[in-house]
């Protein structure tokens, strides 16, 4: 027999490779045979690892199975652009599938994973820190005792270029993922390709974003009935961004203050009296000066008195901890980056922008804004070690590519953002949908009382209101690495996953 040349059996190789890309691949826990299954390619459109755990949740031992992989995001003609990396979690010792509610979570950045809410918050398993979010050596994971895997199955997906997503080819133009909305439309078509194939037509479905994850969801909240047909029964939004809802000029500038006051409390940089005060009781006070003095001020400019503005600017000195001589050269209006670089400038330390209780160093104490985000640079030090040893380790996921924390996705197209009038308008159309905000109280990038405002512009009428629901924690965007905060927050959601499901008898209509 002849031999066939060298490039001949190149070719069936390559073949062989694209095929198995293709078709679903279902990798067994035992780490030879998975790497002997793998396709030996960088890019993966279509494949899924199984395994199981389970995890003690509220006294009672939750069996689950795990499917770890890609699933592809198709173009017009049905040809894969790009392989969505996702970790499902399914609760194994479940019969009746369709009314187990399922959660679809997402993180924010726009260029960041599902890890964050992963293995911080949600998941059955959880990463190694101590009770205020710090990092602790040997880095690895833990078991999650207050997971919501008992009452909810939950899939964590990661949008082109985070964690191991990718497009298949440079060839394939960014523009089809990275923006406001052509990040929800792909998101939207891959959620019915998953719900399709893990036969989850039937059940409940919730949308939990945090950070840009929020405009996402809430993008998606109506571009899933509007073009899936698919209807949700809530969205939980943790630390919202603005959602396309404008505030322009007095009112941006003056809505920072009431997180401006939680800081300097927790730093204690307020006078005895407010110091004395808990700081759920200061903060009401510090929101009804905002709204009722603080933004009609700012909106008279230069038509304000010298003695209104020396009263205003005192008052705000009061609520900041910042000096009233630093106030009024602002103009009364200051700038979050100055606020992170000022208020401890007298310890020699800045504070963090997504959690302020975080103390940060600089090269010098002068300036305007922080060096470094002293929060995030803590947090990439727990999560990307975790992330990794899970994923590669625990799983056996096996890959060269690179988890990225943080992916390439400029430009970001934010043109025509409506995200918060779109998630008014899904919850108007669809009267089974439910809307739940988590804040962080020392949150400076996602500010707890511009959350607040975003949900009054939502629903300027006071129509969804009762649908509508607030939650504030002593602790920064990441609330959940505070371990007092993990408890409460996922039994927030475990109540509003329970109270947003009708009963079986009960239609849809108002």
């Amino acid at each position: 027999m002849k031999k066939l040349p060298a490039t001949i059996f190149i070719f069936f190789a390559l073949l062989s490779a694209l095929q198995a890309q293709k078709k679903e691949t279902s990798i067994p826990d035992d780490p030879k045979v998975a790497k002997a299954l793998v396709p030996n390619l960088q890019v993966r459109v279509d494949t899924t690892i199984t395994g199981r755990g389970q995890v003690t949740v509220k006294g009672q031992v939750v069996p689950y199975n795990i499917a770890t992989g890609t699933m592809p995001v198709w173009d017009e003609d049905g040809k894969p652009v790009a392989g969505v990396f996702y970790t499902y979690y399914e609760r194994s010792d479940v019969r009746d599938r369709a009314s187990r509610p399922l959660v679809i979570s997402f993180n924010g950045g726009p260029g960041t994973p599902s890890v964050w809410m992963e293995i911080g918050y949600t998941g059955p398993r959880i990463l190694n820190v101590d009770d205020e979010g710090y990092p602790l050596q040997p880095y690895g994971m833990r078991d999650n005792p207050y997971s919501i895997i008992d009452v909810a199955d939950i899939v964590y997906v990661d949008p082109v270029n985070t964690g191991f997503s990718r497009t298949v080819s440079k060839e394939v133009s960014n523009t089809r993922f990275f923006g406001v909305n052509a990040d929800i439309k792909y998101l939207a078509e891959w959620i019915n390709t998953f719900v399709s194939r893990k036969k989850r037509w039937a059940s409940p479905k919730f949308l939990i974003g945090e950070s840009y994850g929020t405009t996402r969801v809430s993008g998606l909240a109506l571009e899933l009935q509007n073009a899936q047909w698919m209807y949700l029964n809530g969205v939980v939004l943790v630390s919202p961004t603005d959602l396309g809802i404008k505030r322009e000029g007095p009112v941006d500038a003056a809505l920072m203050l009431p997180y401006y006051a939680a800081t300097a409390w927790y730093h204690k940089k307020l006078s005895p009296e407010l110091q004395a005060k808990d700081l759920e009781v200061l903060l009401p006070e510090v929101e009804r000066f905002t709204i009722d003095q603080f933004v009609p001020a700012l909106a008279k400019g230069n038509t304000i008195t010298d003695a209104d503005r020396k009263t205003i600017a005192a008052t705000v000195s009061r609520y900041s901890g910042l000096s009233e001589n630093a106030i009024s050269q602002h103009n009364m209006s200051i700038d979050p980056s100055f606020f992170w670089k000022e208020l401890l400038r007298d310890r020699g330390y800045t504070i963090g922008r997504l959690d302020s209780r975080y103390l940060g160093m600089d090269k010098q104490d002068a300036g305007e804004s922080p060096d470094y985000n002293a929060e995030l640079t803590t947090w990439l030090h727990a999560f990307t070690p975790a992330i990794n040893i899970y994923l590669r380790d625990e799983l056996k996921y096996a890959t060269d590519l690179k988890y990225n924390m943080f992916g390439e996705v400029s430009p970001w197209d934010r043109t025509n953002d409506r995200t918060g009038e779109n998630l008014r308008q899904a919850m108007a159309e669809n009267p089974f949908l439910h809307l739940l905000v988590q804040s962080g109280y020392y949150d400076g990038a996602c500010d707890y009382f511009n959350a607040k405002y975003s949900m009054w512009q939502m629903d300027p009428g006071g129509k969804l209101k009762a649908r509508m629901s607030w939650k504030g924690f002593r602790s920064g965007h990441m609330m959940y690495l505070r371990r007092a905060d993990l408890t409460v927050a996922n039994e927030q959601l475990r109540d509003f996953i329970k109270t947003s499901m009708p009963k079986v008898t009960e239609p849809a209509k108002f």
